[in-house]
């Protein structure tokens, strides 16, 4: 009889590489072989592909429109934030550190999860009155959801108003002093990993199908037993929290945040992103973040004349290539080969008699 067995060597050499890769990339950063700027540069592509994929769930994998996803890393950038003065550093709020400022090597990553969480918590707020209503309504709804966030920052006095909030570089100190390694950098990358294979391993599950066909036909999604209100919310939920926790990684390597930081333009990078790489296309929303970015250092010069070319760029965008640079595709669809190194394929070759 024949027995086939799941191969895991793709998965294996996927891991390897992405270790290989973080570990590479911390030891030239450690070395000095990538000097500060590189890493900068490094650090806002990472932020800007766990922001533009959690985007892609919603205005691409499902097929609504949210144009306020701004306000979601707002509330995670401020949240994390607020945490990280109060455990680590000296601040306004209790004065000295809770803990040992030793401690935020350890803890780091859970206060960005704890900002995702408030995020996600906050896009559950907006998504309930949201999807009981249709077509463009939810991307009004998110859009003014973006305005009330920050005008709601703008006014509480204990996180800085419109002056801002800063001190999280105290932070990034506390974790140097015990081990000197580009942490910003490291934890940046942990999360992008884990971002995009978390994406995809709800997209290839049951939920992630039914979240799909949600975007295909509703109704028809709904006749056969989906529960889309669940899914919308469950989805929405995901991305914002997402979102988040991009905004948490976002304030501790400015050290300084404020509610300008995260007004429509920032929502409108996001879009940018999407629909650059591909909706419903998390290799597109990768390979367009990095792209991006790129661009936003190239553009860096003609500084306010930016903010017109980017909207510009959106515009041409929906007139010469509304489905993007890979469409609905991913990566492995337009260069097959490249899926022996998708973690969780399976070897149907390998296939043994008894």
């Amino acid at each position: 009889m024949g027995v086939r067995t799941s191969g895991t060597k793709g998965g294996i050499i996927s891991i390897a590489i992405i270790a290989f890769a973080i570990g590479g990339i911390t030891a030239a950063a450690a070395m000095g072989i990538v000097n500060q700027y590189a890493q900068s540069v490094m650090m806002a592509i990472g932020v800007n592909i766990i922001f533009a994929a959690s985007l892609n769930i919603v205005n691409g994998y499902m097929g609504e429109f949210s144009c306020g996803h701004a306000g979601f890393m707002a509330v995670g950038a401020y949240v994390s934030s607020v945490l990280s003065l109060i455990l680590f550093n000296e601040n306004q709020f209790t004065g000295n550190p809770l803990l040992p400022t030793e401690t935020a090597l350890f803890l780091f990553p859970i206060i960005i999860i704890i900002g995702g969480i408030f995020a996600a918590f906050t896009g559950l707020l907006v998504a309930i009155p949201s999807f009981k209503t249709r077509d463009d309504y939810l991307a009004i709804i998110t859009l003014a959801a973006n305005y009330i966030i920050t005008s709601a920052i703008n006014n509480l006095s204990v996180v800085g108003a419109s002056r801002g909030l800063m001190g999280m570089k105290g932070t990034l100190f506390a974790m140097d002093n015990v081990l000197h390694l580009p942490w910003m950098l490291i934890w940046i990358m942990v999360f992008v990993v884990i971002s995009v294979l978390s994406i995809k391993r709800l997209m290839a599950s049951v939920l992630g199908k039914g979240i799909s066909a949600i975007k295909y036909d509703e109704v028809a999604a709904e006749i056969m037993s989906v529960d889309t209100n669940r899914l919308k919310l469950l989805a929405f939920m995901f991305s914002s929290g997402l979102a988040g926790i991009a905004g948490g990684l976002f304030a501790h390597i400015l050290g300084f945040i404020n509610p300008a930081s995260f007004n429509i333009m920032k929502s409108t990078e996001g879009l940018v992103m999407v629909y650059l790489g591909g909706m419903g296309s998390l290799s597109g929303s990768v390979l367009s973040a990095i792209l991006f970015t790129f661009l936003l250092e190239l553009l860096r010069p003609l500084q306010i004349l930016k903010w017109v070319f980017i909207p510009l760029l959106l515009i041409l965008l929906m007139q010469f290539r509304p489905e993007g640079i890979l469409g609905h595709r991913e990566l492995t669809d337009v260069f097959p080969r490249l899926r022996i190194f998708s973690i969780g394929y399976r070897q149907h070759h390998n296939t043994v008699k008894k």
